[in-house]
This record gives C-alpha cells, sequence and structure tokens, in this order.
C-alpha cells in the first residue's frame, strides 16, 4: 500500500469516476491510475468501485466504508508534512484563502496588508466563489482558510468560526425619493431592487424581511458583485442592495447610502477550515489578523468543542 494508491482512489471519487480527469489532476496517465487502484484492490481483497467495462461507475459498499478511512491517512500525511514545515521554518510558507467576493473585495484587504508585514516569506494564494464553492475548497483541501456569510456553518466537517456582524445599506443616486422620509419596506418596494443573487451576501435576510411583511419587492437584477449593483443603481435602473462595507463614501461620490439595518436581520461573516487539517503557527496569526477576537486560544477551543465557537 502507497500514497499514490491512495491518491487515486481519494481522486477519483472527487472526478465523479472519470479516470481520465484523475490522471490530469494527479499528472499520471490513465492506465496508471487504473493500474494504482488495481493493486489497492488487491492487496485490500476487496473491489473499491462498481465497474462496467474499464470505466468506473461508482463505490462498492466496501468501497464507500473504506473511503474515510483513505481521506484520513492522506489527510494526517499532509499534516505530518505541514507540522514538519512548521518546525523547520516558522515564517514561511503558503496560505490558500477562499472567500466570496464581498469578503475578498471589502473585509479581507487591510487583514492582508498586515499579514504580508508580518509574515512577508508567506505566499499567499486567494480564490474567489460563492459560499457553497468555497466550503467545497475547504474540503477538497484546494483552501487553507474560507471566509463566507452563507453556507459554511452548514458543514460538519468543517470547524466554523464566528468573525464579525454587519448589515445592509440602500444605495441610490444624490437626488432620489428615498433620501427623504424614513426607509421602510413599504416605500422600498416601490421602486425596482437591484441585490445579490439568491445565497450571497445576506440575500436570505432580504427576501425573508418582505415574505414575513407580505410584500413581494421588485427585484429586477441580480448579481454576485456589489461594485456590479452600485453601478446600476449609480444609473438609476434600481435602488441598490448591499453590504455595508460595500459602500464607500469618497469612492462612491455619484451614490447616497441610507442604513438599512432596522429592515433587515443582521448578517454574521463567518471563518472555517476543514476539521482535522493542520493549522501552521502564521495560519493563527492571519486569522487573528482577520477577526482579532479569534486568538489561537479560542481557535483550539472551537477545533477541541463538538459545537461552534459563539464569540463574534
Amino acid at each position: 500500500m502507497n500514497f499514490q494508491q491512495l491518491r487515486s482512489v481519494r481522486e477519483a471519487v472527487r472526478q465523479r469516476f472519470n479516470l481520465t480527469d484523475v490522471a490530469e489532476a494527479l499528472h499520471t496517465s490513465q492506465p496508471g491510475v487504473s493500474r494504482q487502484i488495481r493493486e489497492l484492490e488487491d492487496e485490500l481483497g476487496v473491489e473499491l468501485f462498481i465497474r462496467a467495462g474499464k470505466r468506473l461507475t461508482g463505490l462498492t459498499q466496501p468501497g464507500a466504508q473504506l473511503l474515510p478511512i483513505v481521506e484520513r491517512l492522506l489527510a494526517d500525511a499532509d499534516n505530518l508534512r505541514h507540522a514538519a514545515q512548521d518546525f523547520a521554518s516558522q515564517d514561511s510558507g503558503s496560505l490558500s484563502i477562499a472567500a466570496t467576493h464581498s469578503q475578498a473585495r471589502y473585509a479581507l484587504p487591510s487583514a492582508v496588508k498586515d499579514f504580508r508585514e508580518l509574515f512577508p516569506k508567506v505566499t499567499l494564494s486567494l480564490h474567489q466563489g460563492s459560499p457553497r464553492q468555497v466550503a467545497e475548497m475547504l474540503l477538497s483541501g484546494e483552501a487553507d482558510v474560507g471566509i463566507a456569510t452563507e453556507a459554511l456553518a452548514h458543514y460538519d466537517q468543517l470547524v466554523t468560526l464566528p468573525c464579525y456582524r454587519w448589515t445592509h445599506s440602500v444605495v441610490v443616486p444624490p437626488d432620489h425619493p428615498l433620501l427623504h422620509g424614513p426607509l421602510t419596506l413599504e416605500r422600498l418596494s416601490r421602486f425596482p431592487i437591484v441585490t445579490y443573487d439568491a445565497g450571497y451576501t445576506g440575500r436570505t435576510h432580504i427576501d425573508e424581511a418582505f415574505a414575513k411583511a407580505g410584500i413581494q419587492p421588485q427585484v429586477v437584477l441580480t448579481a454576485m458583485d456589489a461594485d456590479v449593483i452600485k453601478t446600476y443603481a449609480e444609473l438609476d435602473l434600481g435602488v441598490g442592495i448591499v453590504a455595508s462595507i460595500a459602500y464607500d463614501e469618497e469612492r462612491d461620490r455619484n451614490l447616497r447610502a441610507i442604513d438599512a439595518g432596522h429592515l433587515f436581520e443582521v448578517n454574521m461573516t463567518r471563518l472555517a477550515f476543514r476539521r482535522g487539517h493542520f493549522l501552521r503557527g502564521y495560519m493563527y496569526s492571519f486569522i487573528e489578523t482577520f477577526a482579532p477576537s479569534l486568538t489561537r486560544q479560542v481557535v483550539l477551543d472551537a477545533v477541541n468543542s463538538d459545537t461552534p465557537t459563539q464569540a463574534a
């Protein structure tokens, strides 16, 4: 038994049993992948995959039961390597961060700048995606740390920690009628609305507020990106609803922001990493730089707890 055999099995599942994609991901040949899998099956004495001719179509019952052990062995091997690197070179290495657009664009820059000053030898890579994609990047090992508002807390395989609370703002051109008088859901519903796609940046709380009030909003355009929403609000194609952190008075001179914290439920941005993943020393430093309340001890307590940490 060797790690290449285990990687072939794990990657076959990740690539939905497409051996061509497995070979590409592992930088080897398709016959090589097939041989590694077959040799492991011969050694274990059971077939791990259901086959149709030479094609893999799924996991057998033994394969489904043994897969978590394969993944654990590979995770432990990665942790062993990371732990050794931490002892050998504590201030250098790599850190992969997965985040939604709003976090990458508005929340992360200052933390990344401060972290780079502390650890100039650490190579950072930033991946953007939907909250679900952020979770998947963590689960696959593509990212070390993930940051999003939705989805992360729904995965038991992730250690999830609350970072900060935030509210929404309504953004409109300088002469818009909503700037005069109290902001209510009823007044807001009189205008076309431009806001986030479903599942992004607190959109669920926006929909819930209107539904609870029995009001059907005129959502005419949705986007993942607050900058896109602000662009169309600036063109007066609709009233923009964005995360408050996405509005900057100096940068967004052609827009005015109205606090909507009283209309929509407060949102919580969370940071997560894969349960069992070894965090190098500088990773703890990054987490605390991004969310000062998440000290190394708080993170360790969360790792050792079966319930999510409630510190914000």
